[in-house]
């Protein structure tokens, strides 16, 4: 709504601190995302070319505010009159951004290594869980990720990791709809933090 575009222009603003662009730097100020262990695959994804649409790899230096409406369009609500064709493409567009933060080579793959990074990156603050038990519940989500997609594989076979498709199967019946929203929007957070 231009409601939530004005909202989403100011919080750009301050974020830019009233520049025509955004860095990567400017994120360091969101008090929201300073204790996410994945901080730098969420900044990294706001200025990936594959979530801005224009390009199949690469990063983006800085973005404008056109940019950032369209990562922010990634994190809208589901609308209540949206036919099954439009939910069914809503759902594809989340799973795509989500899809790009595991990928980080850009090769439309995530692989098993790509798969430990992040969840070596999501257990990183529990000084509980050991790097290797990390590891282990990364290969065991890939075993069961290769079970699910490929069905049973043979001895000699091996899994490449997840495509896009295989994703998708992944997901199915999880609600992503209403999950990946954004919080640090709130712009109360930051002025109490001044």
């Amino acid at each position: 709504t231009s409601e939530q575009i004005e909202h989403l222009h100011r919080r750009f603003k301050q974020l830019s601190r009233d520049q025509l662009t955004i860095r990567k730097e400017n994120f360091d100020s969101i008090p929201d995302l300073e204790f996410n262990p994945i901080r730098g695959k969420i900044v990294h994804a706001f200025f990936d070319k594959r979530n801005l649409r224009q390009a199949s790899h690469g990063l983006a230096d800085e973005i404008n505010f056109e940019d950032f409406l369209t990562i922010m369009s990634y994190f809208r609500p589901i609308e209540m009159n949206m036919d099954e064709e439009q939910l069914d493409r809503f759902r594809k567009e989340k799973l795509k951004f989500l899809f790009h933060m595991y990928d980080s080579d850009h090769d439309g793959k995530i692989t098993l290594q790509e798969y430990r990074n992040v969840v070596e990156e999501l257990l990183s603050g529990n000084p509980h869980l050991e790097k290797e038990s990390a590891r282990s519940i990364a290969d065991g989500a890939m075993m069961e990720a290769a079970s699910i997609c490929v069905g049973q594989m043979g001895p000699d076979q091996v899994y490449e990791g997840i495509t896009f498709e295989d994703f998708l199967k992944m997901w199915q019946g999880i609600d992503i709809e209403t999950k990946m929203h954004v919080r640090f929007l709130n712009m109360e957070t930051i002025a109490h933090c001044y």
